[in-house]
């Protein structure tokens, strides 16, 4: 992961820097180090908050105190990971799903669980209503639809297109006023390593859509580059999430497709959860608060 070449605000070194320079240790590894703490640590641990496959999130710098934040696709995966290591940093959080009942098992004050269908407009500008305005949207909801051009029919490619890149348009124009009227924020898309930025096997609809979502991204980011709003995308390689494990075990082979999701990367394992929470967070924070319509790739050296 190399977040170093990304600057900050004029004039003041990042926190993690400037302990980095102190401790004469790497900044990756100081920044490593304050989002993972180990678990004998004295900080506030938050894995008892929110169970199941989330973030084994901590409370370790406050980065993102008096700061409210809404993240789809809250339910699973790196949606969840995401909203709990935003609480666990002292944001206020939705955490939004289609299924709400997949946040029974949030127990935390600062994560409040909404009912969410990003493809349907009226749901999308009435939450916005009720809960915002937001300093930072994350939209994580998201489908993948297997197989090439010949497999996919027309349904599957408009429902690709909704759920990955017109549920993201919905969302941002609906916050983005409120936004705007905070002075300023942060959006980030998660996109994927299958889209603009190389082509995968078997991924035509959803790596088509991933794409747009860049090209969304970007247009966004300039746009309203003048108003301090910021505008990334985070490209995950293949991640170790419930919907993969799915897809493994739907298989005919489970343990040859668990290899093969593998292989993918050079690194020979999987992207974590809490690995693409924490890319969520930076592109969030003031520490890439120079960084606007850019693609964050995190993929285990698969695109290398």
């Amino acid at each position: 992961m190399r977040l170093l070449s990304l600057n900050t605000r004029q004039g003041a070194l990042p926190h993690w820097r400037t302990r980095a320079r102190r401790r004469l240790i790497s900044p990756t590894r100081c920044l490593t180090q304050l989002v993972f703490q180990p678990k004998t640590s004295n900080v506030h641990n938050r894995h008892d908050v929110v169970d199941g496959d989330a973030s084994d999130a901590r409370l370790v710098t406050g980065r993102l105190t008096a700061k409210k934040a809404l993240v789809t696709g809250a339910g699973q995966g790196i949606g969840r990971a995401a909203a709990s290591m935003f609480a666990g940093e002292g944001a206020q959080v939705v955490a939004s799903t289609r299924t709400v009942d997949k946040l029974l098992s949030v127990h935390d004050p600062l994560i409040t669980p909404r009912q969410l269908d990003v493809t349907d407009h009226e749901a999308v500008n009435a939450l916005i209503a009720a809960d915002g305005p937001f300093h930072i949207i994350v939209n994580c909801a998201g489908m993948v639809a297997n197989g090439t051009i010949l497999d996919c029919d027309e349904a599957t490619w408009a429902a690709s297109f909704e759920t990955n890149v017109t549920s993201v348009y919905r969302v941002i124009k609906a916050a983005l006023p409120g936004m705007l009227e905070l002075g300023g924020g942060s959006i980030v898309n998660v996109a994927s390593v299958a889209s603009s930025v190389t082509g995968v096997d078997q991924r035509f609809a959803y790596g088509a859509s991933k794409a747009a979502m860049i090209g969304l991204t970007k247009a966004i980011a300039r746009d309203f580059i003048r108003q301090n709003i910021r505008c990334n995308a985070l490209c995950p390689g293949t991640t170790l999430s419930p919907s993969l494990e799915d897809r493994i075990e739907a298989a005919p082979d489970p343990i040859k497709m668990r290899r093969l999701f593998t292989e993918r990367q050079p690194m020979g394992r999987l992207g974590t959860l809490d690995e693409m929470a924490a890319a969520i967070v930076f592109l969030s924070s003031d520490e890439a608060a120079f960084m606007t319509g850019q693609l964050l790739v995190i993929d285990g050296g698969q695109t290398l």
